[in-house]
């Protein structure tokens, strides 16, 4: 059941300070804004399970309200932060969403303005109030959904948190109430983490978390914390696909198409990044890129990564996609000849072994010359005999002939020269 807390602030109204509502600066002749005595707010605070709802009234008269335009400023902290949120309402309610924190110091006045002019007439002093939640024992919350229908929330338990208590978590998605289907567990078997798969998630719906904490012990109710999600802010797309690379004109010509996505598909979507080698990454938002390059590696390569961010702000990137390799075309004709004559080569090589394996040419090529036989090594040696002895009686020929015959005669030392290279002895004569 909601809780109502009323806040009245009573200021003292005086004679005088009514008489100074109105009062006039000299200086620029336009009305100065008063001091605020005249006006107090009363602030109303109403809780429910996952936001605080401020609401207060005023005590405009009737004229006031007609003759001026009644606007409200509001600001507000929480605890633990720096960050002070202000805002210019023209209603009497803001809904605030506790989610992970524990409260908030809040503050809002009255400002009254001149419908022609639009210039500040009157205004009140603040109206503080400060709301104490219970306290919070987790911290980090991170959602994320991957792969179209799996979703992963991993949350920090803090160090204050007490020994027995156990984290449950669950979900309400169009109309829908989901429990964790499995926990991830830290050293203490301590509940940080739920994985769930083959989920439907529907863009325009918003993901409600319900993050339980429980003290074993006591069984007791326990505390609620509440976060909400829009899918489409939490999902992690895959890469791109479909990516080409193509060397054109000395430039760079890169493809590809957008990943599955659980919402819009419209190109006007995307943002995506491109990283080539040695280069800056740049942010493209057509499914191509296109650069010149005058002095081409022999080898580079080219990634993408994408994300939605004109649709709907997302600051999750995908992860970079497989690298696509980049080559100089006449270094890839280069490459490509080398190795196709390099496979012919071994192609013939091998298709000649196995030819010559077949017709055993090898065999024939390294077969042994044999030994020959006692009857052919008696023969050699006869016939060697004969030969020499041969040779012997024609040098003892040679050696009559040239004792027998004068020197003087030419002629006949001519004819001696000629027999004696018929019967291959002209060596022996010196």
């Amino acid at each position: 059941m909601a809780r109502v807390t009323v806040i009245p602030v009573m200021l003292i109204l005086s004679f005088f300070q009514r008489k100074a509502l109105f009062s006039t600066s000299l200086a620029s002749g336009q009305p100065d804004v008063v001091d605020a005595l005249g006006l107090h707010n009363v602030l109303r605070i109403t809780k429910h399970e996952s936001r605080v709802i401020l609401s207060w009234n005023n005590n405009l008269t009737k004229e006031e309200t007609e003759n001026y335009t009644v606007k409200y400023i509001l600001s507000y902290k929480f605890f633990n932060t720096t960050h002070e949120r202000k805002e210019r309402l023209q209603g009497k309610k803001k809904i605030i969403r506790l989610e992970l924190h524990s409260g908030f110091n809040a503050k809002v006045k009255t400002q009254l303005f001149a419908k022609e002019t639009e210039d500040v007439i009157k205004e009140s002093g603040w109206t503080e109030f400060t709301y104490k939640a219970p306290p919070v024992y987790i911290q980090n919350l991170s959602c994320i959904i991957y792969n179209i229908s799996s979703f992963n929330c991993i949350w920090h338990i803090k160090a204050e948190a007490p020994e027995d208590i156990q984290i449950f978590f669950s979900y309400r998605h169009v109309g829908k109430d989901f429990e964790c289907q499995q926990y991830i567990k830290n050293a203490g078997k301590k509940n940080i983490g739920c994985h769930m798969k083959e989920m439907y998630f529907q863009p325009s719906r918003k993901i409600n978390l319900n993050i339980t904490v429980r003290d074993l012990r006591n069984k007791s109710r326990g505390l609620s914390y509440y976060k909400a999600f829009t899918p489409q802010r939490i999902e992690k797309l895959n890469p791109p696909i479909n990516i080409s690379v193509s060397l054109e004109n000395r430039s760079i010509k890169i493809h590809w198409k957008p990943p599955p996505t659980i919402g819009s598909a419209s190109n006007k979507c995307f943002l995506y990044q491109v990283k080539i080698t040695d280069r800056k990454i740049v942010d493209v938002t057509a499914e191509k890129y296109e650069y010149p390059f005058h002095k081409p590696a022999n080898k580079c390569a080219a990634q993408v990564r994408v994300k939605k961010e004109i649709c709907i702000r997302n600051k999750i990137w995908s992860e970079w996609s497989e690298p696509v390799f980049i080559h100089d075309e006449k270094a890839v004709d280069v490459m490509l000849l080398s190795l196709t004559l390099f496979f012919l080569l071994i192609f013939l090589g091998g298709l000649l072994i196995c030819t010559c394996r077949r017709y055993r040419c090898l065999e024939v090529i390294t077969m042994p010359v044999p030994h020959p036989s006692d009857n052919i090594r008696t023969w050699l040696s006869a016939d060697e005999t004969r030969h020499q002895k041969q040779i012997s009686v024609q040098m003892k020929m040679h050696s009559e002939i040239t004792m027998g015959i004068p020197e003087e005669n030419g002629d006949e030392n001519i004819q001696q020269q000629k027999c004696l290279k018929e019967f291959g002895l002209e060596d022996l004569q010196g």
